[in-house]
């Protein structure tokens, strides 16, 4: 990096400023564009002397367009690295810059660039045996490659014949030091990196060996220094003094500082004027005519004078660009300063405002934004107050002949700048604390409105509740009142706390709003509730609690009463309730029963009729306990789960069913004694009745007497069943009795060819075999009478018996008595 920043300075010097650090002092693009300005002679775009990081970019992509419009490829090199500070991609531009304009233009015999710098080292050392010089790294180490550059220019200025080839590092150091004294060539190598180095930096040699180059101007031009030596050389002097009679000869040495551009143009203009002139004595002619000087001399004193004349233009153009510079910045300040003054004009009244003390909250937010936006406003302007000082500072550094009142301004500009981030931080400061204030004050309302809603919201549902008439029905109804009101009643200090801390919240606002004055517009925005209406409401609630304990105490001895009727009827009703179904079950049980005769079945059931009538004290004394509750208005009785409802109907339904029950007994015996059916025949039919009532309600319905039908043999079709039933069933009812039955049986086993049919019928369903299969009885008859048969049959043993066989015939004789066949 200190060879960059050499060669940087070494043409940023002829512009009056230079660089410290090579990856910060670019990055505003400045210096950047000045240094292209210096090496090229030419103007570039104007700059931006904005501090922003937009304006930064903007001048060094101005920068890095020039160096694009003189046909070089940048690659990878952006203005967002160099303003970024990006030290290698920085290095790299200035190595492209240091190859466009101080090795590119190089050109010997028709070689350029490198090969051509390096094609003019080797003819000016040619004459110097020890040195060879074949690259721009090792051939250098020794430092003779620069020394003879040297000598063969400026042979007063080294004794070469002193130097060893074995003594690198004096060689080197000579080199540097005479090179930057007596040729203007910075010192851009450090001799002991080029000798401790096994291969010298090829980019750093060639850039300093150009530097000879251009400082030697190519071997046209002689040794000489363009004042010094033109004052003692003999020659230069006799020239010198044959001009002023033929050309009006400037004053090369008068390079004093000028106020305005006009005189400087004066100058200008007088020199071109010479130069132009002095073209006519340049030739051969006028010499020899002369005839006081040898060829030699004059070509060595007229090198010098083109020397003289080309520093005397250098410092005439710096200098006009230097004032040109100085009315830009000059003219650039006062514009900036303008704008700044107006936009600044009535701020500080402005911010000396006291609005904020009769504020609300939502007016100091406003506010707040409103200087928020104004501090943005501020911050932006900070550039301009920096540019408008980073200007005049520059005026200053480049002596502008006004800078007083230039001063004079930015200190104004300055201190009212200071005065206004004071002022604005004042303001912000006396903002916050009134919205701070506020903001306490709108939390406590809030605070206060979340806490009163539910308080107050709970204080009028326990009124709610306090004052509700309850109805119960139950001892253990009223006793979760009271249980639920002594558990609100003990929340009642602590309801109280809550009211009270509530009320604390309110007082606090109160507190705030004396001690600080503040000005508070309205009353709370969350809610309408107020502090009397809460206190009001908390002191019914308090009233209305006694009043409730009373209302508890006399039901609740009003439902112990109740529960006692509820105990007695319930304990009655428990045993009269089971006693009448037991007896229900007990008379079917002995209607449907086969043991013994009729006449023992009748026997049996008067008795029961007798215990049951002698049984009816006890239902009337329940009526009695029912009409005591019924008087209470209960209607409910979880003692129980009979009703008196339900014992009326199962009382009446018992004597029913034991008058009727033994009125179907007394008829079975007329009708086995009218009929002269057997007491077998008559259990058979009992049994046979009692297999087909599936319900078993003492009564088949249709479907139940139909598969008793075909288990008998019918095989009847729809009309013939019809008929049937209009005979067992002349009310239409759906149902047959046991008695219908008895009939019915009784007139059809009057007719002798019954067995015969029930045969025939088991032998079509049989296949006209002598037998059947369990299997063919389950798939021709319905499942219960199928099973009913396979019950009764008994095994065939036939000689065309198979195994499973079941004898139909013995089934049908037992089941019709023996047939006449």
């Amino acid at each position: 990096m200190f060879l960059e920043e050499a060669w940087c300075n070494s043409h940023l010097r002829k512009a009056g400023t230079q660089i410290e650090n090579i990856e910060e002092d670019f990055r505003d693009g400045l210096k950047l564009m000045l240094l292209l300005e210096v090496i090229s002679g030419e103007r570039l775009a104007k700059p931006e002397r904005g501090k922003m990081r937009v304006h930064k970019i903007s001048n060094v992509n101005k920068a890095l367009d020039f160096i694009a419009s003189k046909g070089v490829k940048l690659v990878s090199i952006g203005a967002e690295e160099i303003v970024d500070g990006n030290v290698k991609m920085t290095l790299g531009m200035i190595w492209t810059i240091i190859l466009r304009f101080a090795i590119q233009d190089i050109s010997v015999e028709e070689t350029s660039a490198k090969e051509g710098l390096l094609l003019w080292c080797q003819r000016k050392t040619a004459p110097y045996k020890n040195v060879n010089i074949q690259n721009f790294h090792i051939s250098w180490k020794d430092g003779l490659g620069f020394c003879a550059l040297i000598h063969r220019h400026r042979p007063e200025l080294i004794d070469y014949g002193k130097l060893r080839k074995d003594d690198p590092l004096t060689n080197l150091n000579t080199a540097f030091d005479v090179a930057e004294k007596y040729l203007d060539i910075p010192k851009m190598l450090d001799a002991e990196d080029i000798v401790g180095t096994a291969r010298p930096d090829e980019k750093a040699i060639m850039t300093y060996v150009s530097s000879f180059y251009h400082a030697f101007s190519g071997a046209q031009k002689v040794p000489g220094a363009p004042c010094s030596f033109l004052a003692q050389h003999t020659s230069c002097q006799t020239l010198i003094h044959a001009l002023p009679p033929l050309l009006p000869l400037p004053r090369l040495g008068d390079r004093g500082k000028a106020l305005t551009l006009h005189v400087h143009f004066g100058k200008l203009r007088s020199f071109s004027s010479f130069q132009a002139e002095s073209a006519a004595f340049r030739g051969p002619e006028l010499l020899l005519a002369e005839g006081a000087l040898c060829f030699k001399d004059i070509n060595n004193a007229w090198g010098c004078l083109e020397q003289a004349e080309k520093g005397y233009e250098e410092w005439l153009l710096n200098e006009i660009r230097r004032l040109e510079r100085l009315d830009h910045l000059a003219e650039k300040f006062r514009q900036k300063a303008s704008i700044h003054e107006a936009w600044t004009d009535g701020k500080e009244a402005m911010l000396r405002q006291k609005d904020y003390e009769t504020a609300t909250l939502s007016e100091i937010k406003a506010l707040l934004k409103k200087h928020e936006a104004f501090e943005s406003d501020l911050a932006a302007h900070q550039d301009r107050v920096e540019q408008i000082a980073a200007i005049a500072q520059e005026l200053n550094e480049l002596d502008y002949y006004d800078s007083p009142s230039v001063n004079a301004r930015c200190q104004k500009i300055c201190d009212q700048w200071d005065n206004l981030g004071a002022l604005t931080q004042k303001r912000r400061e006396a903002l916050e604390r009134t919205e701070k204030l506020l903001e306490t004050i709108d939390q406590l309302y809030l605070e206060y409105a979340k806490r009163a809603a539910p308080f107050n919201n709970w204080m009028e549902g326990a009124m709610e509740d306090l004052q509700d008439t309850f109805i119960v029905h139950t001892i253990e109804e009223i006793q979760g009142l009271t249980t639920a009101h002594e558990q609100f009643k003990a929340t009642l200090p602590d309801a109280d706390k809550e009211r009270l801390a509530i009320l604390g919240i309110h007082n606090e606002v109160s507190k705030i709003v004396q001690t600080y004055h503040v000005n508070m517009a309205g009353t709370n925005p969350y809610t309408t509730i107020t502090p009397q209406e809460i206190n009001g409401k908390w002191d019914h609630v308090r009233q209305l609690v006694p009043r409730r304990d009373q209302a508890l105490t006399e039901e609740h001895a009003r439902q112990q009463h109740n529960e006692r009727l509820r105990k007695q009827f319930g304990a009655q009703a428990n045993v009269i309730g089971p006693w009448i179904q037991t007896k229900m079950e007990e008379i079917g049980r002995i209607s449907i029963e086969m043991h013994g005769t009729l006449e023992d079945q009748l026997s049996h059931l008067r008795q029961y009729e007798k215990s049951i009538v002698n049984y009816k004290p006890k239902i009337d004394q329940l009526e009695g306990d029912h009409q005591l509750i019924q008087e209470a208005l209960i209607f409910d009785n979880k003692h129980t789960n009979y009703t008196m409802e339900h014992i009326r109907v199962g009382w009446e339904q018992l004597l029913t069913t034991i008058a009727r029950t033994i009125n179907e007994v007394e008829n079975q015996i007329l009708t086995r004694d009218a009929k002269g059916i057997s007491q077998e025949q008559m259990n058979e039919f009992r049994a046979s009745f009692n297999h087909f009532d599936r319900k078993k309600t003492g009564m088949m319905d249709t479907d139940d007497f139909r598969a008793c039908l075909i288990s008998m043999g019918y095989n009847m079709g729809e009309a013939e069943f019809a008929r049937i039933m209009s005979i067992v069933d002349p009310n239409r009812l759906g149902v047959v009795t046991f008695q219908a039955f008895i009939d019915f049986m009784s007139r059809e086993t009057a007719d002798t060819d019954t067995a015969d049919q029930v045969m025939a019928s088991f032998k079509i369903l049989a296949g006209d075999k002598n037998y059947i299969t369990v299997d063919e009885l389950r798939r021709e008859l319905p499942p219960d009478q199928a099973e009913y048969c396979i019950a009764r049959m008994a095994p065939y043993t036939g000689p065309d018996a198979v195994p499973g066989a079941l004898d139909y015939m013995s089934f049908s004789t037992a089941l019709y008595g023996e047939s006449d066949l």
